[in-house]
Formats: C-alpha cells, sequence, structure tokens
C-alpha cells in the first residue's frame, strides 16, 4: 500500500520512500523516513494535492510523489 492509497482519518506506518536522485532526499529531509506514523487529512476537492500529518505537523504532497512512499497500514505496524 501507498500513502496515496490512504482515505481521510486512515493511518499507516511508513515502510520505505522510493523515488530517486533529489527527489528522495527531499522527501526524507521533510521527515518521511521509515517507522514514521502518518495520518491523512484532507484531500483538495480535484483530489490533488493530500495534506497528511506527520511528527506533529502538517504536510502537504502532490499525489504523484505520496505514491512514491510505501505504507504498512496502522493495523499491520503493532
Amino acid at each position: 500500500m501507498t500513502l496515496n492509497d490512504l482515505k481521510v482519518g486512515e493511518s499507516g506506518v511508513i515502510r520505505a520512500v522510493g523515488g530517486e536522485g533529489a527527489l528522495r532526499l527531499r522527501l526524507l529531509d521533510m521527515g518521511l523516513i521509515p517507522r514514521t506514523e502518518v495520518v491523512l487529512q484532507k484531500v483538495a476537492p480535484l483530489g490533488d494535492p493530500i495534506q497528511i500529518q506527520i511528527r506533529g505537523y502538517e504536510l502537504t504532497l502532490r499525489r504523484e510523489d505520496a505514491q512514491k512512499i510505501e505504507l504498512v497500514s496502522g493495523e499491520e505496524s503493532k
């Protein structure tokens, strides 16, 4: 499952961050690192971008970038 697959209010734990080069480094720098819990808070009216809560702050990502972040659902991580 990827971050893009979550529904509003659902959570998951990051398993892996994909992408290449500068994009992957930027995602990691924003705090999207493995074993971190994320919660999908909002989706824009047209479906892109999405807003997540991670490490106590809100972050907005494009769906294209969210597809590169693999998750374990909240129930599976326990």
